[in-house]
């Protein structure tokens, strides 16, 4: 092989080295096109792999956004009805203060404004005149779930014709204990307030009528929970 080399002159060995070149290369390129295409697409799995580990932390942010809240429907009688969004372990007091406060008919005597709610559901206050017009009644369903079930958020099942609250004296109460009273909200608690400023304090509790916004059938509502002193 040397003496064959020694016998070539310059440009022979130079067409020599360019043919080993090429030869070299063309291996090369066979040995690479065999094996990356024999091997596994590592990229494409690490890109799925990515995809699912995304789709798991959007999920889990998902639960992170709507973790600690509860979104409920208020109806009935409140300011500003509708769908409302409260922190975890919100009473139904919450709910009707988020939406806007009871109006002056709203009755919550028979409700528990202490009660923790779930999730999902929708809150009824109801009317003055409907609560009057089912006096025996033991507990108010005001709430509904997405189904439609009734779930009963006053628990106390005591008869009320054994049971005697505690009457409010008109003369003497504050806006708070005012707002006791069934149908009694802000306002009109203020209204009274101004009302014995302005005209001295109530003689008989027919004189509770004399309050913009008292009328009869909402002072037939109050007249046996109150009195004057």
């Amino acid at each position: 092989m040397k003496d064959f080399i020694k016998n070539l002159n310059r440009t022979q060995k130079i067409i020599l080295l360019i043919g080993l070149f090429i030869a070299m290369l063309l291996v090369f390129l066979v040995l690479y096109k065999v094996y990356y295409d024999d091997e596994p697409n590592y990229n494409t799995n690490e890109e799925i792999i990515d995809a699912e580990n995304s789709e798991q932390q959007q999920s889990k942010l998902g639960i992170l956004i709507s973790n600690g809240k509860v979104v409920v429907h208020v109806t009935g009688e409140v300011n500003t009805p509708g769908v409302v969004t409260l922190n975890s372990g919100a009473r139904i007091w919450d709910a009707i203060k988020a939406a806007g406060g009871e109006t002056d008919n709203a009755d919550l005597s028979n409700i528990n404004l202490a009660y923790v709610i779930e999730d999902g559901v929708q809150i009824r206050i109801p009317n003055i005149k409907e609560t009057t017009d089912t006096k025996n009644t033991d507990a108010k369903e005001i709430i509904t779930t997405g189904a439609g079930s009734n779930v009963i958020y006053e628990e106390a099942t005591k008869d009320k014709a054994n049971t005697k609250p505690e009457k409010i004296n008109i003369n003497t109460a504050d806006a708070a204990k005012l707002q006791t009273l069934p149908g009694i909200g802000a306002e009109m608690a203020k209204k009274i307030i101004e009302h014995r400023k302005n005209n001295g304090k109530f003689k008989t509790i027919e004189e509770f009528k004399n309050v913009p916004g008292i009328g009869e059938s909402k002072f037939n509502a109050l007249k046996d929970l109150i009195k004057i002193q």
